[in-house]
């Protein structure tokens, strides 16, 4: 690979490396490692280290301790990473430790987990970094003997001259650590990595199964108390009056107080997402002894609960959406040729209409969050996926310079988005602060489904038009509660493949609280235009592979800067898709979807399999086929893959989530439906080995997911499905007497 260059003193190096980590929505990891066959102990803490900089501690004895910033939510960056680094700083995997890093504002920048974006952005940026310290040391041994640095070569943390002479990393660092930061240096050709693409488990692994603390409902200190909080029973209620004589007498509660006024005086000042996750209604807290103690005393609360006239709407109708898809009001984000003319001058017009409901995130761990504010500090620890945006509202909220807070992250149980919006560390600060104490906030499993950010509910509108059998004009519309967050991807596929192309977007406001979803805007997307492209493909009476491979076609050579997805690429993994799950080639009784998308820099085919059984349908397995560039983690990468395709599989058949007059009709699982352990699809997966750049993992497998497998009951069932959840239409999944021919 090319040489890259590098003109910054010791300091920047710290500086820049940090900013290339935050500034690109990656947890920044770096690493040194041990002489051969050295052992680390188990507990390093004892070790004398020296730093080498602001992200690596090195032992005399050669080991290794990497302070991860970035949040880990599940999505494998805190193993990921670590991995670029150690690769290029030419270290043994086996004697690299990693910590959790706090947040630390200096020295990194934007410490997130989101988007799928870690690995893709941090690829280069992590390894020329590690390659940078390597050199560092390198010099370091070379000034030592008196040598040329290009005399001397590295293997698993060991330095070796020409002589045969060799010193360990641990014995050069103090001296590397102050020499001038080499301005050149070259990254590994990939044919040549020893430690990415190959499996490496999780590095907390042994601390998950053994049930070590870890997560943010682990962490406790000496003297903390813990709050659980009444809020709102709908969207659009504000606390009018309560009476906690009840409650107080209940064993274990320490006080009962009432929070909001902070929240409330910044929603006015329209600072941050206040008014979004906060709501503008004061909230009863119970602070007692225990969880179990807090929670039992909230539910013997009474309060009354009033409408707030100042609020939008908290009912949501179907025919709302609907009349935005019928109306004018919309934004147009992208207008190719005329399709008006072309749906006027079609021999055949195809239009559809998809719907989707609200959904909760349901992580496994429910919010919480813990908080100590005293005169010197503002002490945070929880899982959170925006700590800064967090720390930096939490100060502002309590008038406190925003280095005085010191956050510390944990493990997450799940985030999906969820613990984007940090709604549960202000509550924690604000109660803190009333109280003076350490105190733990725990949400229970119903306050986390009804007091949530929710994935909106939309509707799609796609029409197509036909003219002497090709597909000549393309029109898709949007309708979604608070514009679906961020709106259409108008430049994925098809975009560039139709030479009329338009995508329209309208929104219907609501005080129902929405946000990121996990694959935000394609979680649903991608199973209206892939459902709507086999039926596109029935009505032109074509091959539903070839069609897309056709239209495919089209895309390549194109100049438009403004598409997204690699034609080639997506050709390629619908054609392995094809191969390996042996596409029309099942038995009898084995019904097959398709589906091919691209969101989050990756391409993704899926093959849903699905079999009759006691007469109905049953998804019995997806094959999942994906191009995400070089593969750093395989073992992590299967976990992503598989996880995201259950994911997707689940929430279309099951997850369904209603609202009556602003309140959530699920309020935990005995009404919410999840996809059960003897529902869970058998998945295959394939991984396109190639030399590209990495790109996202963590959500890509989902959206298509939904699509296959409805595309898969309409060959089982004869039924097209056009909503979901597809269990919600148990007429639809009815198999003909006569089973279909697969």
């Amino acid at each position: 690979m090319s040489t890259s260059s590098i003109t910054f003193n010791r300091r920047a190096f710290i500086r820049t490396s940090s900013l290339a980590s935050g500034g690109l929505l990656i947890g920044f990891n770096l690493f040194t490692a041990c002489k051969p066959k050295a052992q680390p102990p188990v507990d390093i803490s004892q070790l004398n280290f020296n730093d080498f900089n602001a992200f690596i501690k090195i032992a005399d004895n050669g080991a290794v301790t990497i302070f991860s910033p970035n949040p880990e939510i599940g999505q494998g960056v805190k193993t990921a990473m670590p991995m670029l680094i150690a690769e290029e700083l030419d270290v043994a995997w086996k004697n690299v430790y990693v910590q959790q890093g706090i947040l630390d504002t200096e020295n990194y920048s934007r410490q997130l987990a989101g988007g799928s974006q870690s690995i893709r952005l941090g690829w280069e940026p992590l390894r020329q970094t590690g390659a940078t310290a390597r050199q560092m040391l390198v010099n370091a041994a070379a000034a030592k003997w008196g040598v040329d640095p290009s005399e001397c070569t590295t293997s698993e943390g060991v330095i070796t001259n020409s002589k045969g002479e060799t010193l360990g990393y641990g014995e050069v660092v103090r001296e590397a650590a102050v020499l001038k930061v080499p301005e050149n240096v070259t990254l590994k050709d990939p044919k040549h990595f020893k430690i990415i693409g190959t499996d490496a488990p999780n590095v907390d692994i042994d601390k998950i199964i053994t049930g070590k603390p870890l997560f943010g409902l682990d962490y406790k200190v000496e003297g903390m108390v813990y709050a659980c909080v009444l809020r709102p029973p709908a969207f659009g209620k504000i606390l009018n009056s309560y009476d906690d004589a009840k409650a107080k007498a209940m064993p274990g509660v320490l006080d009962i107080i009432r929070i909001g006024e902070k929240a409330k005086e910044l929603a006015k000042e329209g600072v941050g997402n206040w008014t979004v996750v906060m709501g503008k209604s004061d909230k009863v807290v119970v602070i007692a002894k225990t969880t179990w103690e807090a929670m039992k005393a909230k539910e013997a609360i009474s309060a009354t609960w009033v409408d707030d006239s100042a609020m939008e709407s908290t009912e949501f109708q179907d025919n709302q959406l609907l009349g935005l898809l019928d109306g004018k009001e919309f934004k147009t984000l992208r207008k190719d040729g005329d399709i008006d003319k072309a749906f006027s001058q079609a021999d055949k017009i195809l239009e559809r209409t998809y719907e989707s409901p609200f959904l909760p995130h349901n992580c496994m761990e429910p919010m919480n969050f813990f908080a100590n504010i005293t005169d010197e500090k503002i002490h945070l620890v929880g899982p959170v996926q925006t700590p800064e945006y967090a720390a930096t509202a939490v100060a502002g909220m309590l008038g406190r310079d925003v280095k005085d807070v010191h956050l510390e992250m944990t493990r997450m149980g799940g985030g999906f988005g969820r613990r984007l919006y940090a709604d549960f560390v202000y509550e924690v600060a604000e109660i803190a602060n009333a109280i003076k104490k350490p105190v733990k906030l725990v949400f229970s499993r119903e306050d986390d489904m009804t007091a949530g950010t929710y994935r909106p509910a939309i509707k799609y509108r796609i029409k197509a038009a036909i003219k002497d059998g090709q597909v000549t004009a393309y029109h898709l519309k949007e309708a979604a509660i608070d514009e679906n967050m961020y709106g259409l991807i108008p430049n994925f596929f098809p975009a560039g493949a139709i030479e009329n192309y338009q995508v329209d977007v309208a929104n219907y406001k609501s005080n129902i609280t929405t946000g990121a979803w996990r694959a935000p805007y394609t979680n649903f997307l991608a199973f209206a235009e892939q459902s709507f492209f086999d039926e596109l493909a029935e009505t032109m009476e074509v091959d539903r592979i070839k069609l897309r491979l056709d239209l495919l076609d089209k895309v390549k050579g194109t100049v438009d800067e403004r598409i997204e997805y690699s034609p080639e690429r997506m050709q390629n993994v619908i054609k392995v898709a094809v191969d390996k799950s042996g596409w029309g080639k099942k038995p009898e009784g084995v019904f097959q979807g398709f589906a091919a998308y691209y969101c989050h820099n990756s391409h993704v085919a899926e093959v849903a399999d699905v079999e009759v059984e006691h007469g109905l349908p049953v998804v019995k397995k997806i094959t999942c086929v994906v191009d995400c560039g070089i593969v750093v983690n395989p073992l992590g990468a299967i976990n992503q893959i598989e996880g995201g395709v259950i994911d997707g599989v689940g929430h279309a058949m099951y997850g369904d989530l209603s609202f009556m007059d602003g309140k959530p009709q699920s309020q935990n699982y005995d009404k919410y439906r999840l996809i059960r352990m003897g529902e869970i699809p058998v998945v295959e997966s394939h991984l396109i080995q190639n030399d590209l750049a990495p790109t996202g993992l963590g959500e890509p497998t989902l959206p298509p997911a939904g699509a296959a497998v409805a595309n898969a009951l309409k060959a089982a069932t004869g039924n097209r499905f056009t909503q979901q959840p597809f269990s919600k239409f148990p007429e639809l999944m009815k198999v003909p007497t006569k089973p279909l021919i697969g």
